[in-house]
């Protein structure tokens, strides 16, 4: 067994080499590349990843998984034993997928990804069209190597959130749906506070610097990382050691690229704080995309917009672009970065409304995979599902169904990660809030190492190693639970706007 065990391991060590060296030229795609390298990067991600899916899917893992199966069931929760047991899940699940189909994909998806820069930045939802229309082609021939299923959806789902379900999604976002709306309804009735103070002038290399001191605080290793500029902010990693963050900042705005350099900050800490004893054996990476998402809204909202933060660091702020704030309170500055209102861009949107966005393009996702909605349509369904979601309706395509950047990458069942990462990190903040009773202390003093160190021992050292319910009920002793969310919000906006 212990052959066996050793001989696979090298098998998916290559496997990751392969993965990571696609991740190298997909981060440079996206910040370096120029645009008349598209086509040979497709070519290139293509050939990558058809070598890495060939590698996986070979007979020889088959029976190697095969051999070692008894392992699962003896050292359940040991690396080996779950090594076992998540690749026996993956690789059942990718030999239903041809090699000609990954190909495909990785260049389809490469090529539409630089259609999309182009389309947003020119706003021409037409340069981008045939594009998603190949992608969404592509979906549905993966959706049929999965044939017979009790939703169309669920196979692209489990890619990101194993072993959950659409009905189980669809169940969460009904308990939050209602209750989100209402609390939007009620803030409504209330005096807006002023932000105009947030968009004005801010230096960007001082939001850069600003922005590189506050991620050092809470603990991103720069001697394993490195931040950079993108059209949309995203983490990466290239293996242990080596965890890249970029963020976009905005000029005339402040609160946009600090508070997405604080979100990939997040990503970033989770994937740093995987043990080297999990490197190149694919489990060096989180558990599941929402798993993923709690640890960087965490960081971004529970810890980056809490009173407590602000007390710490807006004295360094208002030095730091001076004078631009010097008249501005910090109760005010709270209150403006906290500020409630439907607004048209999902990554911009406050915590009352993040949900809603990500509920419009899970039932535009849902709606194509079932045929009701074709490609052409996604410009004006968006313009209406905007408007009977949060009551604005975008004036641009830009603006509206070209804001994101994941369709081009056919990261069709991603998005529900994010209204799901939202629930799971306030289940999270609420444990670490009762089991370190100094936290909101700590917060106010710049003292981030115990709460880091508490997503340490609780996420970030199982990496891969157990199913999102499975790592939570661990974790925390309770299962995916919307209720924490909704209490977080109605205690947190009944305080800002007096309910």
């Amino acid at each position: 067994m212990t052959e066996s065990l050793q001989r696979l391991k090298a098998i998916l060590a290559e496997v990751s080499d392969l993965r990571r060296a696609a991740n190298v030229l997909s981060w440079d795609q996206q910040v370096n590349m120029p645009p008349g390298g598209a086509e040979a990067r497709s070519d290139q991600l293509s050939t990558l990843t058809r070598l890495a899916h060939e590698r996986f899917t070979s007979p020889e893992v088959g029976e190697l998984l095969n051999h070692l199966a008894d392992l699962s069931d003896q050292q359940p929760l040991s690396d080996d034993g779950c090594l076992i047991k998540v690749m026996s899940h993956r690789y059942h699940k990718q030999t239903r997928i041809p090699s000609d189909w990954v190909a495909a994909f990785a260049r389809t998806t490469s090529l539409a990804q630089q259609a999309w820069v182009k389309a947003k930045a020119e706003n021409k939802f037409s340069f981008f069209q045939s594009h998603l229309e190949a992608v969404l082609l592509l979906i549905q021939e993966y959706v049929g190597f999965f044939a017979p299923y009790e939703h169309p959806y669920d196979s692209l789902l489990d890619n990101f959130e194993p072993s959950l379900t659409t009905a189980e999604v669809k169940a969460v976002f009904d308990a939050l749906r209602p209750k989100q709306v209402a609390l939007i309804q009620a803030i409504a009735q209330k005096p807006t506070p002023p932000d105009h103070f947030l968009y004005q002038p801010f230096e960007d290399a001082k939001q850069w610097e600003f922005s590189v001191k506050v991620l050092t605080d809470i603990g991103y290793r720069w001697s394993s990382g490195c931040m950079h500029r993108s059209e949309h902010p995203f983490t990466i990693e290239f293996g242990h050691g080596d965890v890249r963050i970029t963020t976009h900042i905005n000029p005339n705005a402040f609160a946009p690229g600090f508070f997405a350099a604080l979100h990939e900050g997040g990503h970033a800490l989770y994937e740093q704080g995987i043990p080297h004893s999990l490197y190149r054996t694919l489990l060096d990476e989180g558990a599941s995309m929402a798993v993923h998402e709690s640890q960087s809204r965490l960081w971004e909202n529970f810890v980056g917009r809490s009173l407590a933060f602000w007390e710490h660091y807006y004295p360094d702020l208002q030095h730091t672009f001076a004078p631009a704030l010097d008249s501005v309170r910090l109760e005010d500055f709270y209150k403006a970065i906290n500020k409630v209102e439907p607004s048209l861009i999902r990554t911009e949107a406050d915590e009352a409304t993040y949900n809603l966005h990500i509920m419009l393009r899970f039932d535009l996702e849902v709606g194509m995979l079932e045929g009701k909605y074709t490609v052409k349509d996604l410009p004006a369904l968006w313009r209406e599902k905007m408007a009977e979601y949060l009551g604005v309706q975008p004036l641009t395509d830009s603006q509206g169904v070209l804001q994101d950047i994941h369709w081009s990458d056919g990261l069709f069942g991603y998005f529900p990660t994010y209204a799901l990462g939202n629930v799971i990190a306030a289940q999270l903040w609420k444990a670490a809030n009762v089991e370190l009773s100094d936290l909101s202390l700590s917060i106010r003093k710049g003292e981030f190492a115990d709460l880091l160190h508490w997503l340490r021992k609780k996420i970030h050292l199982h990496g891969a190693k157990l199913e999102p319910k499975q790592l939570l009920q661990l974790a925390i002793g309770e299962p995916l639970n919307a209720q924490p969310y909704l209490e977080y919000l109605q205690e947190k906006y009944t305080h800002l706007y007096q309910l």
